[in-house]
């Protein structure tokens, strides 16, 4: 019998024409085919179980389809200048169809070329990356648009298999649910860009200052190039990096037919001009627009900062940026007659200017620039020359009248702390000549208000010299003394008593001596301490005579005139019926100065300052829109007659009074205002009108003290009103309003009619007071004890006002910005 086959015969035998090798390699393909189709079918499984889990907790994307992301609140003038933004995001929503070609076309070229053929993920490109990784060469790159949406507003950037595979699940549902333009929509507004800039439209005004419809193909491929590094590709921080990025991603935008040749070829050699050295000046309106951020979260709550509400306000954006340049330099021109306090800080640099670059660097970047006043650090100081070098490298050289402001720090002599030498810390500013100069920040403050006194409108507002520096808004929240800038109000009062225009007022000495006053004697003074004798009112309102201002108020009547200046919109509690009144010793905001000077503006009317005019959402539908009354009867806070006489004298004193200037150097005839200087000179005011716009002007420390002996307000708050005005009144007509029913013209002067012929209070002060008085003149009243407000004549100076200024409580001092916004 045959015996029974070995295990070898049992074996599969290979053709023996296959030769050994390429049996093994002929296995070794079969092991591996086996072996991916087992890894297929594994994966298969596993994908389908992670399916059948992971799908049905996908988060719903139906939000998307109506995609709110957050938005910032933003501010705007009256022309659509936008003045200020808050939030988290600076974001602009920008729909799909107003998004221009040029942006689209780079972001496709440079993140997914294929975005509208593919179904979400791009196998093609999954492929061609793994080649150009493998090859090491640049990768385009294999998350498709669809995919990093998905992982922006869904996914974390963690880099598990477990949230690629959510990434891959999202993608296919998005691609479902949503079209192709909606979902390049979300991309183009949610992706990040450096700069707290969330979308193209928000990067486009963040880098190049500059809406998106306006980019040119080299912008729009620099700002393409930042969603795969926002910080990497910056351009402002890494312009090497950004630019090789900007020209690889032009080339691509070639090589997809987006742009021709030439046009890639023209946007290589563009040079691009960034924000941040255009030279472009925004405008500056942070005092407004945190009054208005104040008053829409009083509103809204948290909410203002992510809904994406726009608020116009009524601000004039050129008339803003006017205030804000005339006011800083007005506080910079009393600032180079200031003395000189000395540098900011002190560094030990080496020798070598090279090796000193990194200290200069840090010590600038504690002392930043301060709009036109910039930080320099001293490299070489001497009695004839300085040299510095600024925070962008540049090196200056001051010499000449430049030194001047520093002088006192120049010298061998000066103390340690003042002495400029090298490293010293400097602050210094350019010239009308082009050249430098040493200057330094001030210590001094001021603010500026501006508003049409025909419906209240707020038209600019400065608040402060520096809104980072100090936030406080002098505007409305300073509660200072007017000083003679309250004289019209009392004189106002006057005329409703039978006082006229060419009444006579003794300007002659007064004194008040214990038993009068309640407390210690009073001597008050003029400002110029002579007395000229009897003369008209509207002369010694127009030389701001002190002592014609006490005898009116003794005429009128503390207690009454205390009740009229309320009808102005003054808080009668911080003006205290006693003479001082008369000279202005009371409390005012600027804004309320700005309020009462609008009633004689526009014929009597008391009208209240208003902001806000519209608010709008993300879609533009109006949420908010006021719109305040017209001067009515209602409204009525002194007669037309009252306000139109008043407005002649004011009218004399930008003639030929103190404020003489006012009308020679803008050369018009309706200008109507009155300086103020304080006590001390501790404040100084300009508050005037033309018929179409008031403005006010305040200057002073805040913790008070004297801005100087030869300090007053026509010499420093009314060039800062002329400079506004001179601007502000470009292109208006000239107007001055007509005569009231109830006046009368006699001899040039205006008159009540009843008073115009013999009428009224003759003289004040000119023979004893019983020949004093007229019709309708109160009898002079006695000056009551000022509990508190001692009159101390060893204290007083020129301006003859006691030092004591009205107790304010600091709850006062805080007072709601919506208390002084309120319509």
């Amino acid at each position: 019998m045959p015996s029974e086959p070995t295990s070898q015969e049992h074996r599969p035998r290979w053709p023996r024409s296959v030769p050994g090798w390429r049996g093994a390699v002929l296995r070794g393909l079969l092991w591996t085919a086996g072996a991916g189709i087992a890894a297929v079918v594994s994966v298969a499984i596993i994908v389908g179980v992670a399916l059948a889990v992971a799908y049905p907790n996908l988060p719903e994307l139906t939000d998307l389809a109506d995609y709110r992301p957050k938005l910032p609140l933003r501010v705007y003038s009256a022309d659509g200048v936008l003045i200020g933004e808050f939030g988290e995001e600076r974001r602009s929503l920008t729909p799909i169809a107003q998004i221009p070609k040029v942006m689209t076309n780079a972001v496709l070229a440079i993140e997914d070329a294929r975005f509208y053929s593919h179904g979400g993920v791009d196998y093609r490109g999954l492929m061609r990356a793994a080649i150009a990784n493998l090859g090491r060469v640049k990768s385009q790159g294999a998350s498709t648009i669809t995919m990093q949406v998905a992982r922006n507003v869904y996914l974390s950037s963690e880099k598990t298999f477990t949230r690629k595979l959510y990434e891959v699940l999202l993608t296919f549902k998005l691609e479902h649910l949503l079209t192709k333009d909606q979902i390049l929509e979300i991309y183009m507004n949610q992706i990040f860009l450096g700069n707290r800039a969330y979308g193209f439209a928000a990067a486009s005004e963040t880098y190049f200052g500059k809406p998106m419809k306006d980019l040119t193909i080299a912008e729009a491929a620099m700002l393409a190039g930042l969603p795969k590094s926002p910080s990497a590709n910056n351009p402002l921080t890494n312009p090497s990096r950004a630019r090789s990025r900007q020209l690889y991603i032009i080339e691509r935008m070639e090589e997809n037919g987006f742009i021709t040749p030439d046009e890639a070829q023209a946007a290589k050699k563009q040079e691009l001009k960034f924000r941040s050295t255009t030279g472009q000046t925004r405008v500056h309106a942070e005092y407004v627009a945190e009054t208005v951020r104040q008053l829409v979260y009083a509103q809204y709550g948290d909410e203002a900062y992510t809904r994406g509400l726009n608020v116009f306000t009524t601000i004039n954006a050129g008339q803003q940026e006017t205030a804000y340049r005339a006011l800083r330099k007005g506080i910079m021109d009393y600032e180079r007659r200031q003395y000189y306090r000395g540098p900011e800080e002190f560094v030990d640099l080496p020798a070598d200017d090279k090796a000193a670059e990194d200290d200069i660097d840090d010590a600038l970047a504690d002392h930043p620039d301060n709009g036109d006043v910039m930080a320099a650090v001293v490299l070489e100081a001497g009695p004839k020359m300085i040299r510095a070098v600024r925070q962008n490298g540049e090196h200056i050289e001051i010499t000449g009248e430049g030194l001047k402001p520093a002088q006192s720090g120049l010298s061998e002599k000066a103390p340690p702390k003042i002495r400029i030498r090298r490293g010293a810390v400097i602050r210094v500013a350019q010239t009308p000549k082009d050249t430098w100069e040493v200057t330094q920040l001030p210590e001094v403050e001021g603010a500026f208000v501006a508003l049409d006194p025909r419906d209240g409108a707020i038209q600019a507002l400065v608040g402060g010299f520096d809104f980072n520096k100090n936030k406080f808004n002098h505007v409305t929240q300073a509660w200072r003394q007017p000083g003679s800038a309250f004289k019209p109000f009392i004189y106002s009062a006057a005329l409703e008593k039978g006082f006229t225009p060419s009444t006579i007022v003794n300007d002659a000495p007064l004194f008040f001596d214990a038993a009068t006053t309640g407390g210690q004697p009073w001597e008050p003074k003029n400002y110029d301490g002579k007395f000229e004798g009897p003369m008209p009112l509207h002369t010694a309102l127009a030389k701001s005579k002190n002592m014609v201002s006490i005898r009116v108020l003794q005429a009128v009547g503390t207690q009454n005139a205390q009740d009229w200046v309320a009808r102005f919109g003054f808080d009668a509690e911080k003006h205290p019926p006693y003479l001082t009144m008369a000279l202005g010793a009371g409390a005012v905001t600027p804004m309320q100065m700005a309020t009462a000077y609008s009633v004689f503006a526009n014929g009597g009317y008391r009208v209240n300052p208003w902001l806000i005019s519209k608010i709008s959402d993300q879609r533009g539908k109006v949420l908010v829109e006021s719109q305040p009354p017209l001067p009515n009867e209602s409204m009525r806070a002194v007669d037309a007659r009252n306000a139109f006489i008043m407005g002649r004298l004011l009218q004399e004193i930008t003639r030929a009074g103190t404020a003489a200037r006012a009308q020679s150097s803008l050369k018009r005839v309706d200008l109507y205002g009155k300086t103020g200087t304080t006590n001390d000179a501790i404040d100084t005011w300009f508050a005037g009108y033309q018929p179409t716009l008031a403005a006010v002007v305040w200057m002073g420390y805040d913790t008070p003290r004297s801005l100087g002996v030869r300090e007053t307000g026509g010499g420093l708050s009314l060039p800062i009103w002329i400079t506004f005005m001179d601007k502000a009144l470009k292109g208006v007509p000239v107007m001055e309003p007509s005569a009231p029913e109830g006046v009368v013209n006699v001899g040039g002067e205006w008159y009540y009619e009843e008073y115009a012929r013999g009428g009224g209070v003759g003289s004040v002060g000119v023979t004893s007071p019983a020949q004093e008085n007229g019709p309708g003149t109160a009898t002079p009243a006695t000056v009551p004890g000022a509990p508190g407000v001692p009159y101390d004549r060893s204290l007083m100076n020129s301006d003859g006002l006691p030092p004591n200024r009205p107790a304010v409580s600091p709850s006062e001092e805080r007072r709601s910005i919506l208390d002084l916004f309120r319509n």
